[in-house]
C-alpha cells in the first residue's frame, strides 16, 4: 500500500485570516472564469442572464479560501451553492472551474479512498436542479465523470512530482552533509596528525637534552609551543566553520588567520628541519598564484607526506618539490627511509591496492584524504614506494582558477 503524503496545512496570513493573499486570488479568479463563461453562454438569448445566478457564482467561489486548511469543508460549499445556482433557474449543465479548484484540494491532500467519492459526489450535483430529467442525460453524466477523473489525475500527477522532488533535495541535502563530515574529518587529521607529531618529536628531543645543551632544549620548546599555537588556530577555524550559523562570540578582536597554502610551505619545511628530518625544498618554473583551494591541497599534501616520513621513515631525508606548469602544479614529495616495494605504487583517483608495510598506517586515513583532495581538485596523484628504499607521493593539480574564486597574492 502507497504512502499517502499530505501537504503541510499554510500559514494564517499576517492579519489573522486562515486565508492567504494567494488563496483570494484564486478565488476571485475561479469566479471570474465562471461568470465569464455564464455570461456568454446567454448572449444567444437561449435563457436570460439572472442577477440570483450571478450573485450565486461568485458566492460559490468564497468556499475556496479555505480550501487547504478544510478541503472537504470547502468541497461541500462549493458543492450547496451550486446546487442553490440549479435550482434557482435554468442553467446549463456544468463542471465549472470553481468546482475543479475545490476537487483538486481535497485530491491533494486525502487519499484516493475520499478523493474518488467526492468525484462522484461533484460530478453528480451539477446535474440536479429545477428542469433537469432524472435519471439526466448520459452525454452530460459522462462529460461530468470525466471532468472529475481528470481532476483526480492532476492531482495525484503533481503529488507525486513533488514528492520525488522533495526525496531528491533530501538526498542531495544528505550528499552535502556527507561531504562536508568528510572535508572537516580531513582536516582534522592533518592538523592532529602533523602538529601533534611535530610537539611529541620536540617533546622528546628536549627530554632527551634536559641536562646538556640548554640551547637545544630552547629550541625545541620553542618549536612545540609554536606547533601548538598553530594547532589551537587552525582547530578554532574548523569549529568556526561548524558554528557558522550560531550567534557570534566575544573574539579578541583579531581576523581570522587565512587558510594555509603554498606561501607557507617554506615555514612547513623549516619546521621539519627542526623537528629533526633534514629536508630540501626546491620551487621549479614560474611561480603565480594559484586558487586557494589549489594552494590549500599542496599545503596539506606536503604537510601529510613530512608527517608520515617523520612517523614511519625512520632516519631519513626528505625531499619537496613543487613544479609549476602553465595549467597545472605538481608538488613531490619523497624520501630515503623505509619503504614498502616499488610495485605498490598506487592511483589515488581508484583508491586500489593500499601500499603495504609499516608505511601505509594505520588504515590509510592520510593517503585517503590526500586522494580525495586530489580528486576534489580534478587531479591525478600517485604514492608508493620506490626502487631502492624511500616513499614518494606525486601530485598533479589543476592551476587555473575557476570563474570568480578568488587569487592569492
Amino acid at each position: 500500500m502507497s504512502t499517502h503524503h499530505r501537504p503541510p496545512p499554510p500559514s494564517p496570513s499576517a492579519d489573522g485570516l486562515p486565508w492567504t493573499s494567494s488563496d483570494g486570488l484564486l478565488a476571485a479568479g475561479a469566479a471570474a472564469l465562471d461568470l465569464l463563461g455564464y455570461s456568454v453562454g446567454g448572449l444567444d438569448g437561449s435563457r436570460p442572464i439572472s442577477l440570483t445566478a450571478l450573485v450565486l457564482l461568485v458566492l460559490a467561489a468564497l468556499p475556496l479560501l479555505t480550501r487547504r486548511r478544510y478541503p472537504l469543508a470547502s468541497l461541500a460549499g462549493v458543492l450547496a451553492l451550486g446546487l442553490a445556482l440549479n435550482l434557482s433557474g435554468p442553467v446549463p449543465q456544468h463542471f465549472n472551474c470553481t468546482l475543479c479548484v475545490a476537487l483538486f484540494a481535497v485530491a491533494r491532500s486525502r487519499g484516493i479512498a475520499v478523493a474518488a467519492p467526492a468525484a462522484l459526489v461533484a460530478a453528480a450535483v451539477p446535474l440536479l436542479g429545477q428542469g433537469h430529467p432524472l435519471p439526466p442525460p448520459v452525454g452530460a453524466a459522462a462529460v461530468n465523470v470525466l471532468a472529475a477523473a481528470l481532476v483526480l489525475v492532476a492531482a495525484e500527477v503533481l503529488k507525486r512530482w513533488q514528492h520525488e522532488v522533495e526525496v531528491r533535495r533530501r538526498l542531495l541535502a544528505d550528499r552535502a552533509v556527507a561531504q562536508e563530515r568528510r572535508r572537516i574529518a580531513r582536516e582534522l587529521h592533518d592538523i592532529v596528525a602533523h602538529h601533534i607529531t611535530t610537539m611529541q618529536l620536540m617533546a622528546g628531543g628536549a627530554r632527551a637534552n634536559l641536562g646538556g645543551d640548554t640551547e637545544v632544549v630552547r629550541d625545541a620548546l620553542v618549536t612545540l609551543e609554536g606547533s601548538g599555537r598553530m594547532a589551537l588556530r587552525e582547530m578554532r577555524q574548523l569549529l568556526d566553520v561548524l558554528r557558522a550559523g550560531d550567534a557570534p562570540e566575544e573574539t579578541d578582536g583579531a581576523p581570522a588567520a587565512p587558510q594555509p597554502g603554498v606561501g607557507d610551505l617554506g615555514g612547513l619545511v623549516e619546521e621539519s628541519r627542526r623537528a629533526g628530518l633534514p629536508t630540501e625544498f626546491a620551487v621549479l618554473g614560474q611561480e603565480r598564484p594559484l586558487p586557494p583551494s589549489t594552494g590549500l591541497a599542496v599545503f596539506r599534501i606536503v604537510q601529510e607526506s613530512l608527517t608520515n616520513t617523520r612517523k614511519h621513515a625512520g632516519r631519513a631525508r626528505a625531499r619537496v618539490r613543487l613544479t609549476y606548469h602553465p595549467d597545472r602544479v605538481t608538488v613531490e614529495v619523497s624520501d630515503d627511509g623505509t619503504a614498502a616495494p616499488a610495485d605498490t605504487l598506487v592511483g589515488a583517483l581508484t583508491g586500489a591496492g593500499s601500499p603495504a608495510g609499516p608505511r601505509a598506517g594505520r588504515a590509510g586515513y592520510g593517503l585517503i584524504g590526500m586522494r580525495e583532495r586530489v580528486a576534489l581538485q580534478g587531479g591525478s596523484m600517485v604514492a608508493g614506494g620506490v626502487d631502492g628504499g624511500g616513499f614518494r607521493v606525486v601530485a598533479d593539480l589543476p592551476a587555473v582558477p575557476a570563474d570568480g574564486e578568488e587569487r592569492l597574492g
